[in-house]
């Protein structure tokens, strides 16, 4: 989501004249979107404002804006605490950064933009073309989140759920189409949550993926991030029967013991769990799974941590997300007694061992197989090409010929626990032919 709100940000600072630049050491401003959903990425801010400083310590300050969920969280103290910053814009309130820019240029106090203004900023990026001519594009449908896990801090620098009109997604994925897109990513904090209501009827996540099922052009839909809770009938009916829906999806438990679940708040148990993956197992034959897991998460025991491998053994998930449980000042979990932070990292290991051991056993089955490739991008001064197969493998695969924008077949003949590397299944000489 914090690619897709950057992108747009440079749509918005275009009119102003405004360019993004490869070199650092030429930036008149510096946009720094940031997260919070852990501490590290919150300590990652403060670093590399301390680079900045260094690299212009003897040249003209540049114009530095501090934006996204770090900047709604912490808004008033950053500007305290660190005086070269001249402004910090929440994410819901990143369409006034023109507006912002200027009154920095014209040397107006430092300023302070965190407010939820969702809507607004929606009706101003409507008005500016989606300029992303990437070959898989992000596009946001849903922000915010009233799910309140006592882990989570979306909830409170996000704001509310809010979704976008049924017209306004559209019409932007017509432009990333028309951009050259052939893949769209739709986003949320909770994309399976998205709801609008129409003056008809009440438009869901699955009425956007059917809609979006009928661009000729686009070629492979995906959406993330979803809550188990907002799997609905409906949405296991648009991976049964959209071809263009990829099987693959990333469905965050957290943790696979329903004592901790209950303590998290995630308004869900492990055998619901079960049931979402079996129902969308029966209805897509073949699809897999990604996850989240929190480690260390207050209260949990080392029944509950066995109870977090024998689901990752049953589902036999291909790729996730695992970190020790970074406490969030203002969330329910931070009042809570962490982990030994000992014990929680051992946990880590062996759960992230038994993760990378699955991950590659998964990868060995696809060797000497053959799998489709949306190749992306040429990786810079080598002639290999990158792209990401149905289940969001990354690929890559020498060619002396383009394949930008190409769905191909890619015979897989060796792998490492980044991608798959193959050769193409077509002669070299032949493919323009072909």
């Amino acid at each position: 989501m914090n690619e897709y709100d950057s992108n747009r940000i440079l749509d918005l600072v275009r009119p102003i004249g405004y360019l993004a630049t490869d070199n650092p050491s030429e930036a008149d401003c510096y946009i720094l979107n940031t997260c919070h959903i852990r501490e590290k990425a919150t300590d990652k801010v403060y670093h590399d404002i301390g680079r900045l400083k260094k690299e212009f310590r003897n040249k003209k300050k540049p114009m530095l804006l501090v934006a996204g969920c770090v900047a709604q969280a912490e808004n008033q103290e950053m500007l305290n605490r660190e005086k070269y910053i001249d402004g910090v814009v929440g994410p819901q309130s990143y369409h006034q950064i023109p507006e912002i820019i200027k009154k920095v240029e014209n040397k107006i106090d430092k300023l302070n933009s965190t407010e939820f203004e969702v809507v607004e900023k929606f009706d101003t990026l409507n008005l500016i073309k989606n300029s992303n001519t990437k070959i898989s594009s992000f596009l946001t449908i849903q922000e915010g989140c009233d799910k309140f896990c006592h882990f989570c801090v979306v909830p409170y620098t996000r704001g509310p759920e809010f979704s976008r009109s049924f017209d306004e997604v559209i019409n932007e994925a017509k432009q990333l189409v028309e951009n050259g897109s052939k893949e769209i990513t739709l986003l949320g904090q909770n994309v399976n949550a998205y709801k609008y209501i129409s003056k008809t009827n009440i438009i869901r996540l699955s009425d956007l993926i059917f809609e979006l099922n009928k661009f000729k052009e686009l070629k492979r839909i995906r959406y993330t991030t979803s809550h188990p809770k907002d799997v609905t009938k409906d949405l296991i009916e648009a991976h049964q029967y959209c071809e263009k829906l990829m099987p693959v999806l990333h469905l965050p438990v957290q943790s696979g013991s329903s004592n901790v679940l209950n303590t998290m708040n995630r308004k869900h148990n492990i055998s619901y769990y079960h049931e979402i993956i079996e129902k969308l197992k029966k209805a897509k034959p073949g699809i897999r799974f990604s996850s989240d897991f929190i480690i260390g998460y207050p209260g949990e025991t080392d029944d509950d941590f066995n109870q977090t491998l024998k689901l990752i053994q049953k589902v036999k998930f291909i790729n996730s997300y695992s970190f020790i449980y970074s406490s969030r000042p203002g969330t329910p979990a931070s009042d809570q007694e962490d982990v030994d932070p000992v014990i929680a990292k051992k946990r880590l290991v062996k759960l992230q061992t038994v993760l990378e051991k699955n991950n590659f056993n998964y990868k060995k089955e696809l060797l000497n197989k053959s799998t489709k490739v949306l190749f992306e991008n040429k990786l810079k001064d080598q002639n290999k090409y990158f792209g990401r197969d149905k289940f969001l493998n990354a690929v890559v695969v020498e060619s002396t010929q383009n394949l930008t924008g190409q769905i191909l077949d890619v015979n897989i003949n060796n792998f490492n626990h980044n991608s798959l590397f193959g050769v193409m299944s077509f002669k070299e000489k032949n493919f323009f032919a072909a």
